[in-house]
């Protein structure tokens, strides 16, 4: 009598396990104004949803059923997409919050920049709002990483050839008279403006969470910062005259940066801090993205429409995905819940 329950246990942990999809890669059409979704080992496009205007970053939700667009170039509005109904929702609008660009997911919401506005906000998918902003002060505030334990935020500002530093202040008790009303503090911030190289844009933090490297486009270095002391501590020529993305391996061994308008992307060894590589990918590149399973890096040749899958130990282009034209924003999807029937 317990063979027929154990085969019904069995059959709903299978089916459970069949509505998640295998890992997945997001890839961002400017010129199609689509979002792909690829299977990374067949290199196939799975499907493709309408991604909004402008769009250029992209970031998927902790559970991977969601994605994320922004829509750049004087904009006000992130695309929202369903990826287990591959269904592009609407878009957020973002107020006064115009030309959103860099994303990132953290503690159940969506963290975003807002260049034109100078300024950085998250939004609660839960709730449907914007339910924090906080200026920087610096312009073209463009990319973003968020720590997971949500105490540090970390921004790029191109024009400002900055980086800011957000960390967070404990609440405590209210001041009484002569200060704020009394009982509970709200979380206050704390802002450290460091000055890095021209241009600078595209970053990445050591896996160890050691030191940011921050591509310099307005003159091809690189500028390591000390996380903990926030200060540069060196200074790397790239051997370009533009580097635009910067990504770590997940070993923190290799760092690969992308050239917006040169022929190659360069490798560089973490530990030498030396270029060890460069490796031919056409008339240019932008999108980086790393395999967590260290086994592949996604690069966007977005003047040849193409993203070039490359292999970390060869250091050589082994295959390309096509996923429409000017291809840019790459994000991955740990799970993915597959299409509703």
């Amino acid at each position: 009598m317990g063979e027929p329950k154990a085969m019904r246990i069995a059959l709903s942990l299978l089916l459970a396990a069949s509505s998640l999809a295998a890992q997945s890669l997001l890839v961002l059409s400017k010129g199609d104004h689509t979002l792909s979704i690829v299977d990374p080992s067949t290199r196939q496009v799975l499907a493709r949803m309408p991604s909004g205007p402008e769009p250029h970053e992209v970031i998927a939700s902790a559970d991977g059923r969601m994605a994320y667009v922004s829509n750049y170039g004087g904009n006000n509005t992130i695309t929202e997409v369903d990826l287990a109904a591959h269904k592009t929702i609407g878009a957020i609008n973002l107020g006064a919050l115009r030309s959103p660009h860099g994303l990132a997911f953290a503690g159940g919401k969506l963290w975003f920049t807002a260049e034109a506005a100078k300024a950085i906000g998250s939004y609660d998918p839960g709730s449907k709002t914007i339910d924090w902003i906080m200026g920087t002060g610096q312009n073209r505030t463009h990319m973003i990483f968020i720590r997971q334990d949500l105490k540090r935020i970390v921004t790029s500002n191109i024009s400002s050839g900055t980086m800011t530093f957000l960390d967070l202040v404990p609440p405590g008790p209210g001041r009484g008279p002569g200060g704020p009303p009394p009982g509970p503090r709200l979380p206050d911030w704390n802002e450290t403006v460091v000055t890095v190289g021209p241009g600078a844009e595209g970053f990445d933090v050591s896996p160890d969470g050691r030191e940011l490297w921050a591509a310099n486009a307005g003159d091809g270095t690189i500028s390591v910062i000390d996380m903990a002391e926030k200060r540069v501590t060196a200074t790397l020529p790239s051997g370009t005259a533009r580097a635009n993305r910067l990504k770590f391996t997940p070993d923190g061994k290799l760092v690969f940066v992308s050239i917006i308008n040169g022929p190659d992307v360069i490798v560089i060894d973490a530990g030498s801090r030396q270029v060890i590589k460069r490796i031919p990918t056409g008339h240019g590149a932008e999108g980086i993205q790393m395999d967590p399973g260290a086994s592949r890096v996604f690069v966007s040749c977005t003047p040849d429409d193409y993203v070039a899958v490359i292999d970390p130990k060869s250091l050589a282009i082994v295959n390309r995905i096509d996923a429409g034209k000017q291809p840019d924003g790459l994000a991955w999807v740990a799970a993915q819940t597959s299409a509703r029937r």
